[in-house]
């Protein structure tokens, strides 16, 4: 049996800065002019029903057929406040992983979400588009940089993306809210809204406790012998 796993380097000085950045990003207070927002993507399958499925009976379940049809994928860009217990999730116009569709993100953050906030510390891992040029991209100069002031940019670590709450915050998404076939896009557009609106209305958060003291003892290897 194999288990894959995220493992982080031994002595690496590089894994040790960005990771003490991040969980030092979280040990601060909430501050409502300088909001915390962790952002993560994740593909979607569609996938639809060969058979209409057997309602249930009572006392049964549903029943449906093993067979399916593939209706192509969406990719879906997770907007996670971890200090307010706020969640978004949001597809671009591409509806695929691309700067354009990433840029659009954060500007929907920046002027639709947060259009009061002084910084919005966005916590996010290394993928390519992640970065102030995907904006350079999708606007003229002026606004790209205007857009990029608004955020205070932190980078989770090659191999440590567990680092970023909004991977957490899609696990639970896709085991519980989109566990279900979803045949369309306006489907999954309805369940996903709805999904994030009755976790929002509970204000479900999740209560990260590791630290950089924690990580100096349990992830010693990973620090340079000095």
């Amino acid at each position: 049996m194999i288990k894959r796993w995220c493992i982080p380097p031994d002595e690496n000085a590089a894994f040790v800065a960005a990771m003490e950045d991040i969980l030092e990003v979280y040990r601060r207070p909430r501050n409502p002019a300088r909001p915390l927002v962790c952002l993560d993507e994740f593909a979607k399958q569609l996938v639809d029903h060969h058979t209409a499925p057997l309602a249930a009976s009572p006392g049964s379940v549903i029943k449906e057929d093993y067979e399916y049809v593939r209706r192509g994928s969406v990719t879906v860009f997770m907007m996670y406040a971890p200090l307010e217990g706020w969640r978004e999730v949001y597809v671009g116009p591409t509806g695929q992983r691309t700067a354009l569709d990433y840029a659009e993100a954060l500007r929907i953050l920046a002027e639709d979400i947060y259009p009061g906030a002084e910084k919005i510390v966005l916590v996010q891992d290394n993928l390519d588009i992640h970065a102030p040029a995907s904006l350079y991209k999708a606007f003229p100069p002026e606004k790209a940089r205007e857009l990029v002031q608004r955020f205070e940019w932190h980078f989770t670590p090659k191999h440590g993306s567990w680092l970023n709450m909004a991977e957490n915050e899609i696990g639970i998404f896709t085991r519980t809210i989109l566990r279900d076939r979803i045949g369309s896009k306006e489907e999954f557009f309805i369940q996903s809204k709805a999904g994030c609106q009755r976790r929002n209305d509970c204000s479900n958060k999740i209560n990260w406790k590791f630290t950089a003291e924690d990580a100096r003892i349990k992830m010693s290897k990973t620090y340079p012998t000095t």
